[in-house]
């Protein structure tokens, strides 16, 4: 998992102890996903209003927030609809933009 978004410092710290043991063997696979589901924050969830704000904030088209979000303008206009959600690395980049805007893509 790349760029890991810990919920504060300690469960960082936690989690790179556990990544240590599991390196060596001393603990299984399974432990590990307790580790990264005790450690490691969710990507936000977003809903259809959600996306659209966060699109017409940016303040461009249904097609240039998909090119900026390297994804195609039918999936924003079905995140928008409420038919699809976005998720992991999407939802990521939304939240990316509602933070610092989509000028941070450029």
């Amino acid at each position: 998992m790349a760029d890991k978004r810990f919920k504060s410092d300690a469960s960082e710290a936690i989690h790179s102890a556990a990544s240590g043991l599991f390196r060596a063997k001393l603990i299984d696979k399974k432990t590990m996903r307790d580790y990264d589901d005790l450690c490691i924050e969710e990507p936000p969830h977003y809903a259809a209003k959600d996306v659209a704000r966060i699109r017409k904030s940016a303040n461009v088209s249904q097609s240039v927030f998909a090119h900026y979000l390297n994804t195609s303008p039918s999936t924003v206009r079905q995140w928008e609809a409420g038919a699809k959600k976005p998720s992991g690395l999407a939802a990521r980049l939304l939240q990316v933009v509602q933070k610092h805007g989509l000028e941070v893509l450029a």
